[in-house]
């Protein structure tokens, strides 16, 4: 199997590359092999490679310089998307994509399944928006997992940065009032992996379609940061002495941030047999020493 991997230094991306490499040949890319600011210049490359499966794991993910970096997050979650659907709609090629809990407001106060009607609150999340409409205008064969809180011990993540301060300051004001599903980044690739291997590229494009994939069960970002701490492997390095719950009004961003955007994940469980573990279990093993 032929399989075409664009981000392969993000987060995601890097977890990708390794655990898709027992299904095929794995062809990865990432800035300045392509450039999405210019994203029809990845069409010869992905007519060149001709793949079963395109999975794009770039995306634009400074949230908050999205604000002022609106179209540029377009080219890159939208623009460059719609591209990939295109090109896998001529080569009848499978297009698996990933999107965020951001393309909603957080205001339903329950977790949102793949009905719920996205209002997104900031650029980011509308840019995402945009990428998953475009993807299902032009491509019959694609699968969209809308994803929440992906973190790894690499890259700029939520877990590294209260590991980071809990060794810095000795009080840690953490939001309460932020609500979704943390989702380690190599559970993430690796469900896709298990999924391409257990089932034929005809039958998952006969599931074509939008789902949501993330960690199980929600937390608070408070609530995960003393869970990261719980399992921080080196525990005698920190000067934390304790965490404190704070509002989000308390720090301002350029970015609004949904305030409950957990995700009902229910639809990708029924359909493939295969759910990610709970996410407090899967934070346990990814903070494990090596």
């Amino acid at each position: 199997m032929n399989i075409l991997l664009l981000g392969k230094n993000g987060q995601l991306g890097w977890e990708l590359q390794r655990g898709l490499q027992p299904l095929g040949k794995v062809w990865a890319f990432d800035y300045p092999e392509i450039d999405l600011r210019n994203p029809d210049s990845i069409r010869p490359l992905i007519r060149e490679i001709n793949p079963a499966v395109l999975i794009n794991a770039t995306a634009y993910t400074a949230v908050d310089r999205a604000e002022s970096e609106p179209d540029f997050a377009v080219k890159i979650n939208a623009e460059a998307p719609q591209v990939m659907a295109e090109e896998c709609a001529t080569l009848n090629c499978l297009l698996i994509h990933y999107s965020t809990d951001y393309v909603f407001d957080g205001s339903k106060g329950s977790p949102y399944t793949e009905d719920d009607q996205p209002n997104p609150l900031n650029q980011y999340g509308y840019s995402k928006w945009l990428g998953e409409q475009a993807i299902r205008q032009v491509n019959d064969s694609y699968l969209i997992f809308r994803t929440a809180w992906v973190y790894s011990l690499r890259g700029d993540s939520f877990v590294k940065k209260v590991l980071q301060w809990s060794r810095q300051q000795e009080t840690l004001r953490i939001v309460d009032d932020q609500i979704s599903n943390p989702t380690w980044a190599r559970m993430l690739a690796e469900i896709t992996a298990i999924l391409l291997a257990r089932y034929p590229i005809e039958q998952l494009a006969e599931q074509k379609g939008l789902y949501h994939l993330a960690g199980d069960g929600y937390c608070s970002r408070y609530q995960w940061a003393q869970a990261i701490l719980e399992s921080d492997p080196e525990p005698q390095t920190r000067r934390t002495r304790q965490v404190l719950p704070a509002k989000s009004a308390d720090f301002p961003t350029p970015a609004q941030r949904p305030l409950f955007s957990a995700l009902n994940c229910e639809r990708f469980a029924s359909t493939f047999g295969l759910r990610l573990p709970p996410w407090k279990e899967a934070l346990s093993l990814a903070l494990q020493p090596s």
